[in-house]
């Protein structure tokens, strides 16, 4: 783009166009140009890719063709949110000049910048997900983590030890945006991320992020919040606020606080464990197949994010959770969550509509919903009047009520208002008379004017005298010629017509100037006073926020009374000893999408039983066993009743999971190289606390290498961690671990044969599995008969000369590890044959039953 190289070689418009850029490089420019936003050079280019739209040329500038690219103004919220969901920024460049003024362009400037994490405008949002700006540093060991909601004003920070610490918490914040210093080599796991932005390495400077974080809060240190000992953390804070006051050109007074997560408040998991674990969002993209879309059935859009945040972070606190079960249990003696549902369905998403009246930016029908909410909260407030539990009457006072707001909104704004402000009719007849008055001048001119001629007629005598208007001259009064010697003297004339004189009068004149600019006036004074008001209503900021908070929590919990009505969900137990029980337990959301009736299993974990190594077929149950005692784990800290007859835990600090692995193409690692790497992870961070999922460790490499993995897994976690394991495996050798550790027991999911048929029995019980089932596996997955029949003969093969092979190198019939321990059917019949004892007609009856078992 060597054209922009030399500005002067351009028209003046686009000289001021290149200078705007210039200070806007990393993002789109939405450039206005009357009714359009247009794009020039590479951003049209790029723009007409994503938006598919038509690049075409304005002209030509320094002798070449400019690229060209535009959308209606009218319209451009699709086409932001479609940016932005690209991880696109755009700043908007807006004419703030008087055409009519202007000797050259009319003066444009750069009134907002929209990044995917600033975003505040509902149709740019998803309702019932957080869009988060999140920023990351590091200093010294340490790496800090801050994190805003700019639609609800929640500012949070952390700082923890490791990089895979930091990528677990990224990947749980899912942020639309992510900051970083220019001088910072993000992991590799985080470099595919969409909304990606790199900061100038002195926004993280330490003392300069204090300070702005000092005058951001307005306090003289940070002893208050509980961060003056997290130095990466403030480092991270100050670049994020500068970005944030940067791209929003303004202050953030609904930012009025800093909340602190530390590790120990949360059960951790890493980011495999909760895409393997499926918690919101499935490899289908149908969130019907999560534990998110089975549980939500809140009936607030704020709500339902806050479902999401405790779904996603799990907690420790044993009496924040049973607090939990307490209102649920609550909500379900008095038979008040249906009630209580229907009045949380009037209310709207107050939380980002009042961080929008913070910012300046709500809109009319922003208010209205406010407005309606407002006149929900008596009747919410009535329901929760009678309630016996602590919990719910502390979040019935933070709800509160709002009569004078919402008296002043009820006198404020009309019933239907349009969608803008710029539009006019926002305000009520009746909230202000001198906007009253504007509006009746440009509305009743023509009564005036009838008014007036009557007036004058009488007063002049002259009975075709006309008071009119046209776009050229103005208002006038017209007298024929023949009448112009009655004209009074206090009349000036405006013009001479071929038969008839037009006169203005100070009255006329008076009136002239007030009804030409009432239009513009009203427009101008109604604006004025709607942000005035939007000033009124931000003096109950923090009322209303801490109202949303609570309206937010009350919807979760008593959604919670419902699903567990619903769903037939048991209040949980948390104990301080070691251990988890679970009698009965189901996998909810299989259960939900499933035709067939789902066969419960218990769990039982303790100081004595550690490890349970899981055997069974294919299909069988196995990865679906382990998951919902994962997620039934998981809802307990949640604080959610669970599926299950009864189920109890001791202390859990995280939970990893081991299932099921994927090629990394991008980061160049393979299947098995995957695999181990989320191996090694669980071996060096997993403790006595926590609950381990490992599925079929070791398959993807030769069987020896994997036996031997799998092995030395098993035997670390159980003489070293000493984690509570569920570990599914393949590898029947496996189950003799259950006879050297006495904290290591077998179990399996059950199945039989009919024929050459298998059927699932889905239970759980103890011990090992006898056989694995392979062939009829892939017998029901339809593999051709033929080839089934040859596995079979190689299947046999195999075992025979392992057999042989072990008699031969040991010289005894003792078998190891890798060596099959079980007779033939075939085998062990000839063993138990007497042939001295079978008669002709038993012999030839023996002789039909080998040669039918061979068949088999």
């Amino acid at each position: 783009m060597s054209s922009l190289e030399k500005k002067e070689q351009h028209t003046p418009m686009m000289q001021q166009y290149l200078r705007i850029k210039s200070q806007h490089p990393d993002t789109l420019l939405f450039y206005r140009m009357g009714d359009f936003y247009e794009l020039f050079f590479d951003d049209a280019k790029k723009a007409a890719q994503i938006l598919d739209i038509t690049l075409t040329s304005r002209g030509q500038s320094a002798g070449q063709p400019i690229p060209m690219a535009g959308i209606p103004y009218h319209a451009a919220e699709g086409y932001l949110a479609r940016l932005l969901k690209n991880g696109i920024s755009v700043a908007i460049c807006e004419q703030i000049g008087d055409p009519a003024k202007s000797k050259g362009p009319v003066e444009r400037k750069v009134v907002r910048i929209v990044t995917p994490g600033t975003v505040t405008d509902e149709a740019l949002l998803e309702d019932r997900k957080d869009n988060l700006l999140v920023a990351i540093s590091q200093l010294d060991k340490h790496f800090g983590i801050a994190c805003l909601d700019l639609t609800s004003g929640k500012f949070v920070l952390q700082q923890v030890a490791s990089e895979e610490q930091l990528v677990s918490e990224i990947e749980r914040l899912n942020p639309a945006e992510l900051l970083y210093s220019e001088e910072t080599k993000l992991p590799a796991r985080l470099n595919e991320r969409r909304g990606l932005c790199q900061r100038p390495p002195w926004h993280f400077d330490l003392a300069s992020a204090t300070d702005l974080v000092l005058k951001q809060f307005n306090i003289h240190d940070l002893k208050g919040f509980g961060c003056e000992h997290l130095p990466a953390a403030i480092s991270t804070a100050g670049c994020l606020l500068q970005y944030v006051k940067d791209t929003q050109q303004g202050a953030l007074p609904h930012v009025q606080g800093i909340a602190i997560e530390n590790d120990d408040d949360s059960i951790a998991l890493d980011a495999s464990s909760r895409k393997n674990l499926e918690l919101d969002s499935h490899p289908s993209g149908d969130v019907r197949y999560t534990l998110f879309g089975v549980l939500d059935k809140t009936a607030t859009a704020m709500g339902s994010r806050c479902l999401r945040r405790w779904i996603n972070r799990p907690l420790r606190n044993q009496q924040i959770l049973n607090g939990r079960y307490a209102c649920i249990d609550t909500l379900l003696q008095q038979q008040r969550y249906e009630e209580i549902q229907n009045c949380l369905r009037q209310v709207g998403d107050i939380e980002r509509i009042s961080s929008r009246i913070a910012l300046k930016s709500a809109r009319p029908r922003d208010l209205v919903v406010l407005r309606t909410t407002l006149a929900a909260l008596p009747e919410l407030q009535q329901q929760l009047a009678d309630s016996d539990n602590a919990h719910i009457e502390e979040l019935r006072r933070q709800i509160g009520e709002f009569p004078e707001l919402l008296t002043l909104l009820q006198q404020a704004i009309v019933d239907n208002p349009p969608v803008l402000i710029r539009d006019g009719g926002v305000l009520a007849e009746g909230y202000h008379q001198e906007l009253d008055e504007l509006r009746n001048l440009s509305q009743n001119a023509d009564q005036f004017l009838l008014d007036m001629e009557a007036r004058e007629r009488e007063a002049t005598g002259i009975n075709n005298l006309k008071v009119n208007y046209n776009r050229v001259h103005g208002y006038y009064i017209e007298v024929s010629r023949l009448q112009a010697d009655k004209v009074p003297e206090h009349y000036s004339r405006k013009q001479t017509l071929k038969s008839a004189e037009r006169y203005i009068t100070a009255e006329l004149k008076a009136f002239e100037d007030k009804v030409l600019s009432a239009r513009e006036k009203s427009l101008a004074f109604e604006k004025s006073l709607y942000d005035d008001l939007l000033d009124k209503i931000a003096q109950s900021l923090s009322a209303l926020q801490q109202c949303a908070t609570a309206l937010a929590e009350l919807d979760v919990l008593v959604n919670f009374a419902e699903r567990a009505d619903t769903l037939n969900l048991t209040r949980p137990s948390l104990t301080e000893k070691p251990g988890i029980d679970i009698e009965g337990g189901r996998h909810l959301v299989v259960e939900q999408v499933s035709d067939i009736p789902f066969i419960a299993n218990d769990l039982s974990f303790s100081n004595q039983r550690r490890m349970l190594i899981i055997t069974g077929p294919n299909m069988g149950g196995k990865s679906t066993y382990m998951r919902q005692s994962a997620l039934i784990v998981l809802m307990m800290h949640i604080g959610c009743y669970v599926p299950a007859k009864s189920a109890s835990c001791g202390p859990i600090d995280k939970i990893f999971t081991r299932i099921g692995a994927s090629d990394d193409l991008a980061g160049g690692r393979s299947t098995f190289m995957v695999e181990m790497s989320e191996t090694a992870n669980i071996l060096h961070n997993a403790t006595a606390n926590s609950l381990i999922l490992m599925d079929e460790i070791g398959r993807g490499t030769s069987t020896f290498d994997g036996l031997s993995l799998a092995w030395a897994c098993a035997d670390y976690l159980a003489k070293q961690t000493k984690a509570f394991t569920l570990f599914a495996t393949h590898y029947f050798e496996l189950t003799t671990l259950a006879d050297e550790q006495k904290n290591i027991h077998n179990i399996h999911l059950d199945a039989m044969e009919h024929g050459d048929k298998i059927i699932f029995l889905h239970a759980v019980k103890d011990g090992p599995a006898n056989q694995s089932y392979g062939l009829q596996v892939a017998s029901l997955a339809g593999v051709p008969k033929s080839v089934i029949a040859n596995a079979k003969s190689k299947l046999q093969q195999l075992e025979d000369n392992a057999y042989l092979q072990q008699q031969a190198e040991t010289g005894n019939n003792q078998l190891d590890l890798f060596s099959s321990k079980e007779c033939h059917p075939l085998v062990c019949l000839v063993e138990e044959i007497s042939p001295d004892n079978l008669s002709p007609r038993q012999a030839l009856d023996l002789l039909y039953r080998m040669k039918e078992m061979v068949e088999k």
